[in-house]
């Protein structure tokens, strides 16, 4: 495998294995919580509250049941999926703050009870790839974007108190978020992996897997080895040149 082909096959594997490690990292932290330590679920996010600034951190991880914690699973992985995929250079930086700047807003104008769920960095991506796409003409992430937000029931009316118990404040910071990140990273341009035979200098020639096509486009399993130059046997006996010094003597 030559280098390219290596640097590919780790891109491709972060694109995968990064979302998997974090949702199951959701999901070990669920089962602790049920299995052993169900006090942590009040960890959350406490609005105007010195103490519940720790939540900002832990709420993300905390969930308040196995349905709660499934609706946040799936959309949080196909779109980090997607954040890994176009913008792997500032994904983890959109991740990290998104966490920190949307459950910020949720401290501030949260209501007075104990906001938890990753659905606030879910909104966050939301946001972020679908304005991102907007500003950088990349349709394909605003149409995932928009599949995502039809799926998952009108998600965008959810930033608004139109249901009671649900923490709109979260998805109201993660909506903003996203869009001020979009803005700040507007020129991190999404640029996909290139492979060799999209590169502008490449030549089918020098290609050793096209090799084993013949014109008819028939594969030839084994290649006939190159033969070498056969060299002159003139040119390659060495030129000796002799000095003969006459003695004087």
């Amino acid at each position: 495998m030559n280098q390219s082909n290596q640097a590919h096959f780790r891109y491709s594997t972060g694109v995968i294995a990064y979302p998997v490690f974090f949702v199951l990292t959701l999901w070990v932290v669920f089962w602790l919580q049920v299995r052993f330590f169900p006090a942590i679920k009040g960890f959350g996010v406490y609005p105007q509250k010195m103490e519940g600034l720790i939540g900002i951190v832990t709420s993300p991880f905390i969930h308040g049941d196995i349905e709660h914690l499934y609706h946040n699973s799936i959309p949080l992985f196909v779109l980090s999926m997607a954040l890994f995929y176009f913008y792997r250079k500032i994904s983890w930086k959109v991740i990290f703050y998104g966490i920190l700047l949307s459950g910020l807003f949720t401290w501030i104008i949260g209501r007075p009870s104990n906001h938890i769920g990753a659905s606030g960095l879910v909104y966050v991506l939301v946001s972020f790839i679908f304005f991102k796409g907007i500003f950088a003409k990349h349709y394909r992430l605003v149409a995932l974007s928009l599949i995502i937000v039809f799926l998952y029931g009108s998600m965008v009316w959810y930033a608004f108190p139109v249901k009671e118990g649900m923490s709109w404040e979260g998805h109201l910071g993660g909506l903003i978020s996203g869009f001020l990140f979009a803005i700040i990273f507007r020129r991190a341009i999404a640029k996909p992996e290139r492979y060799v035979w999209q590169e502008p200098d490449y030549n089918e020639d020098d290609d050793p897997f096209l090799r084993h096509f013949d014109e008819h486009g028939n594969f030839i399993e084994n290649l006939e080895p190159e033969e070498e130059p056969e060299m002159n046997s003139e040119s390659s006996e060495p030129n000796i040149t002799y000095t003969f010094k006459e003695n004087k003597d």
